[in-house]
């Protein structure tokens, strides 16, 4: 029997992993390897407040001037993904990242730490655009959901490793872990410089003469799409308050940070053990549906917080917010690509991504001025409010969408009109082509 059950299971990473071009995995272990080395984000509260002695108030002022500069790059990166290409977006975030995190760390005064920490967060969020656009480029429709996924995973795991070692390199030097995460951000660039072609799609002649621009203004003009950020960024409301609200609501029922610690690391164990054989079981689900079960499940799963009075209980509210941000994850960024012109998916990526950092700066405000006024309980009953309108949102939003063209992308892994011009550009579609074609999959709405 343990037999049959391991055979089982190895079957079942096999195929959660199989089929998927090499790109992927290079952009993949990118990402790993970025998120293993994000220190900086788990300690610079404290590093503020005890080794450089500046208030609380400080600190909050300096994280909102890295979310700030997160919002002002979204938009510039999209256009960026979609001009310059995903490569060299890629290229200059991570370089770019690596640079200012080492300068942050030996910056003294209050406003140069203020300021280098903008540029931090301008830089560290410029990347994303590029990744999900590279990632729609380079995986076919059906097994985005996979990719997607696999991808959310790996930035978890790697999140919760550095986090688990940011306090002993703390411990050692807080110096020592901004120059970490610098080193290990280059390498990120060195692996996209080294195994990572352009994918961004090359329009011919006649595509040019045939598609209308796609401009900013386009993506603001599409009601659809806009309508799926503004529930994107009420979903993103109810997730952050897993690490602003959360904590704040814990500490004043007289629970400690390392109870708070206990509680919050359920939500990393949970993605790392169950994203993988979740998303086998939606992968092939009505996206529709994944979505307003989801933000239901989140909405509700925090308004449970509010009759938690021990600590198993927050810990129990946890794993039912997890669940809904395992399944609206991947299904969510899927949305995005299926409803983004091919040519202009860096700019829709970078809207997308906007909604998530503005839910960055917005979720601290809220939760604090709702647990101060009316108490936490009101900030939970929010949440399942929240999650309720965007479930109908959703419902409204998705209804008569039409069907995703399996011809999306092209037998090579990547989309029509082929790879631009760039280093190991054949490597990619030779790979892609040696893989045959999956046959148990169905078209997913989105990644």
């Amino acid at each position: 029997m343990p037999y049959a059950a391991t055979g089982r299971m190895r079957r079942a990473v096999t195929e959660s992993v199989s089929g998927l071009p090499r790109a992927f995995w290079w952009l993949w272990v990118s990402t790993l390897v970025n998120r293993l080395g994000a220190f900086v984000a788990t300690f610079m509260a404290l590093y503020l407040t005890l080794e450089r002695g500046y208030s609380a108030s400080y600190a909050g002022l300096v994280a909102a001037l890295h979310g700030l500069g997160g919002v002002v790059s979204s938009l510039g990166a999209g256009v960026m993904t979609d001009r310059l290409g995903r490569r060299p977006t890629l290229l200059i975030a991570q370089a770019s990242t690596a640079v200012s995190v080492a300068v942050l760390g030996f910056m003294e005064h209050p406003v140069a730490i203020a300021g280098v920490a903008f540029v931090v967060g301008m830089a560290s969020n410029a990347s994303r655009p590029a990744v999900q656009a590279m990632m729609a480029d380079i995986v076919r429709p059906e097994d985005r959901v996979r990719a997607f996924s696999l991808n959310y995973w790996a930035i978890n795991l790697g999140f919760a490793v550095s986090s688990a070692g940011a306090g002993f390199i703390a411990s050692y030097s807080y110096r020592a872990g901004f120059l970490i995460e610098a080193a290990m951000t280059m390498v990120c660039a060195v692996v996209v410089f080294a195994k990572l072609p352009e994918s961004r799609p090359v329009q011919t002649d006649v595509e040019k003469a045939a598609e209308p621009v796609v401009g900013l203004g386009t993506v603001l003009r599409d009601g659809r799409f806009m309508g799926v950020v503004g529930l994107s960024f009420l979903v993103a409301l109810i997730f952050q308050q897993g690490s602003v609200g959360l904590p704040v609501a814990m500490g004043e029922a007289g629970f400690t940070p390392a109870d708070y610690g206990l509680a919050i690391a359920v939500n990393g164990v949970l993605i790392v053990v169950m994203q993988i054989p979740v998303t086998r079981f939606i992968e092939h689900r009505d996206p529709r549906r994944l979505l307003v079960l989801s933000s239901v499940v989140a909405g509700y799963g925090f308004g449970l917080t509010a009759f938690a009075g021990s600590l198993g209980v927050f810990a129990l509210t946890v794993c039912v917010w997890t669940l809904a941000e395992i399944v609206n994850a991947p299904t969510q960024t899927g949305l995005v690509v299926r409803l983004s012109p091919v040519h202009g998916r860096g700019r829709y990526q970078g809207m997308y991504t906007m909604s998530w950092s503005v839910a960055a700066l917005v979720a601290p405000l809220m939760s604090g001025f709702m647990i101060d006024r009316f108490g936490a309980e009101w900030l939970w009953g929010t949440c399942a409010v929240l999650g309720t309108v965007a479930a109908l949102g959703y419902w409204g939003l998705m209804r008569g969408l039409p069907e995703e063209e399996p011809g999306e992308v092209a037998p090579g892994g990547v989309a029509p009109g082929g790879l631009a011009d760039a280093p190991g550009a054949v490597e990619v579609t030779a790979a892609a082509e040696s893989v045959a074609p999956r046959t148990d999959s169905v078209a997913a709405p989105r990644p």
